[in-house]
């Protein structure tokens, strides 16, 4: 039986780019995202026309029930969990305090910290009793610094951040890996930065800083990133990770998102 790897979040970018890798190296893929059941069944075919095993699922994580429902069919029908890619995004745009509903200041945390819990507290149980697990988180910079119309996002991603460290000092001992990434630059990926800046900008953005100049992030190298860290020896584990490009400035030494 293969090792299941379930990705929440299995979009074009680094989602789509980890299921790939982690397929090329034997896992079985659960893979879900909240939409575009087209996409998904072409992912899953991709996968399978490469001599890999998939399976797809449309999963809105603010929808109650729904991620543990995902999480008990793949475990009763298929297997396992060994692995999760957490992937799920809670951007909502740059709004203003004074035009920020509680609705939408609500689903950023739904989004990014509630499902995260939500998500732990249905496979964990079954991990701890497995003496074995891996979880990795994709976040963002916003878990460590907040920005102008960012309340939402922030806020939502500084309580992941919180939330995975609260999850590694009970359930690291118990052999569950959680590893929290901060993803703390522009990455090349069509569906989350091309999407918010729209095709043309997001073309120009990638002629003056991606490509050859590699001051983009590429999904496929976090993809490699990714699986690294789900194999690594316990008395060696990453539970944070920084990343960025080697031109960007650190977030702690730079407040420039020109990008955008």
């Amino acid at each position: 039986m293969k090792p299941i790897c379930l990705v929440i979040g299995a979009g074009a970018g680094i989602g789509g780019n980890t299921a790939h890798r982690f397929a090329s190296e034997g896992y079985h893929l659960a893979l879900c995202r909240r939409s575009n059941q087209e996409g998904l069944d072409n992912m899953v075919k991709s996968i399978k026309d490469k001599g890999g095993s998939a399976s797809g699922y449309i999963l809105n994580a603010v929808k109650d029930d729904c991620i543990e429902d995902v999480i008990n069919t793949i475990e009763s029908d298929i297997g396992a969990i060994e692995v999760i890619i957490f992937n799920l995004g809670a951007q909502i745009g740059d709004v203003s305090l004074k035009d920020l509903s509680y609705k939408q200041f609500e689903l950023g945390w739904r989004m990014a910290t509630f499902a995260l819990f939500r998500t732990a507290s249905t496979i964990f149980p079954l991990m701890e009793k497995r003496g074995k697990g891996t979880l990795i988180v994709t976040s963002s910079t916003a878990s460590v610094r907040g920005n102008p119309k960012q309340h939402s996002h922030a806020s939502a991603m500084g309580g992941r951040r919180m939330l995975c460290q609260s999850l590694n000092a009970e359930y690291a001992p118990k052999g569950i890996h959680i590893a929290h990434i901060i993803v703390d630059g522009a990455v090349d990926a069509p569906d989350t930065l091309g999407r918010m800046l729209g095709p043309k900008n997001f073309q120009k953005l990638r002629e003056s800083k991606g490509m050859e100049h590699d001051g983009l992030m590429l999904p496929d190298k976090i993809a490699d990133t990714y699986y690294h860290i789900a194999q690594q020896h316990r008395s060696v584990w990453t539970h944070e990770l920084d990343m960025r490009s080697f031109s960007d400035s650190p977030w702690w030494n730079d407040n420039n998102n020109s990008y955008i």
